[in-house]
């Protein structure tokens, strides 16, 4: 019975450091590394367009879930972007939430978003709401995200 017993707690300590978990402070430095990513995310939008940006932070096998449509793949989404009007149009957002997964390879933000232009006759539209984006790591450690 002792030798079994003794067994038992060799294979779950064997078994239980094969998956250590991540200290704290490796869990918000990665948390701050995808509010960054988020950050960069929203900074290029308003400098460079909501195209440029979206299609810079799109994993390549990204989704995007737009009028109750799923777009998939980057270049789904590149296409996706061609069809729409986006002259004079400002995306603004923030996350108000960040968490990433124990691994430290997946995340997830969200918080609110305006968006402002005009619609094809001039009229100015406003829209607000909230965002969700999941990010994934890149194996080159870069986060990008794999649905918005």
């Amino acid at each position: 019975m002792k030798k079994a017993l003794k067994g038992f707690i060799l294979c779950f300590l064997i078994i239980s450091s094969c998956n250590p978990q991540p200290n704290r402070s490796e869990m918000e430095e990665w948390k701050a590394e995808i509010a960054e990513t988020e950050r960069k995310f929203a900074e290029l939008a308003a400098q460079k367009g909501i195209r440029t940006a979206f299609l810079y932070f799109a994993a390549e096998d990204a989704v995007l879930s737009r009028n109750n449509s799923i777009i998939k793949g980057k270049e789904a989404i590149e296409n996706w972007f061609e069809g729409q009007p986006m002259e004079n149009v400002q995306l603004i957002w923030s996350p108000d939430f960040v968490n990433v997964s124990a691994s430290g390879d997946l995340g997830y933000t969200y918080g609110k978003f305006t968006f402002s232009g005009a619609d094809p006759d001039g009229n100015p539209i406003q829209s607000e709401g909230i965002f969700h984006t999941v990010w994934k790591r890149q194996a080159n450690g870069e986060w990008k995200f794999v649905w918005d």
